[in-house]
């Protein structure tokens, strides 16, 4: 079965979110990829962090774009999850790689532009990714189109994909426009007919945020590409179990 595990920003159910916590557990699980979200600093270091704003994930306020590095350095990443994680501190992309790199680990690199579209942000992913020799484990993938076509200029190599929550009415017009050549698609929005079509068109697909067993099963069955899951040891878990009942 072709269908990789990505832990959606590490094993995020177990520890906190986009934290080396977060991703040591998922390889200690045994995940075949993280993912993880990169936003850019005050001073344009590519750091780790899903939203915008530091407030859910961190004990400090107000815009990631606004600090530099080193103050975003000086935040908790780790207490809003659980005290056990006090001190948990928000991770450049570049401590990211370092740490990936000794790894086999996939990557899902999502450039979170889609609602402050970062000056040159394709660039410097590119230029760190590149410096760590990753090109062959990484996904890029945006919810912004715009993006996507950029980082396809800057890198015909590296695989990206268009993020969407909606089932594309023109799956093709969608790929044509965005420059992508992998699809990932919220789990609601995936159907058998979609499928056909990437299939048509020689597109991996891949689906978040699997945790349900149900959900896993069926993922499973359709034979995606990937899923992201919050939960990669049950994610394992049951896809064993469907490999044991399919057992040819």
């Amino acid at each position: 079965m072709k269908t990789f595990i990505f832990a959606h920003r590490g094993a995020s159910r177990l520890a906190p979110e986009n934290t080396m916590a977060a991703f040591i557990l998922a390889q200690k699980m045994g995940a075949d990829g993280v993912e993880t979200d990169v936003q850019l600093t005050k001073d344009h270091i590519p750091v780790l962090i899903h939203d915008e704003t530091l407030h859910r994930t961190t004990d400090g306020t107000g815009y990631v774009k606004d600090y530099t590095f080193e103050e975003l350095k000086r935040l908790d990443a780790g207490s809003w999850f659980s005290e056990k994680y006090k001190g948990e501190q928000l991770l450049s992309l570049e401590e990211f790689l370092q740490w990936i790199a000794s790894t086999n680990l996939v990557m899902n690199i999502e450039l979170k532009n889609n609602l402050i579209d970062y000056k040159d942000i394709e660039q410097k992913v590119f230029n760190l990714i590149t410096h760590y020799k990753l090109e062959h484990r990484t996904i890029i993938s945006s919810f912004n189109p715009k993006s996507i076509r950029r980082f396809r200029r800057i890198s015909k190599e590296i695989e990206c994909a268009c993020l969407t929550s909606r089932r594309p009415k023109d799956l093709q017009q969608l790929i044509q426009d965005s420059k992508a050549n992998a699809l990932h698609i919220k789990y609601t929005a995936l159907t058998k007919g979609l499928l056909k079509e990437a299939d048509r068109l020689q597109l991996p697909v891949r689906t978040y945020t699997i945790n349900r067993p149900s959900r896993l099963m069926r993922s499973y069955k359709l034979n995606l590409d990937g899923i992201f899951t919050d939960v990669p040891h049950s994610a394992i878990e049951y896809k064993e179990l469907y490999l044991h009942k399919h057992k040819s």
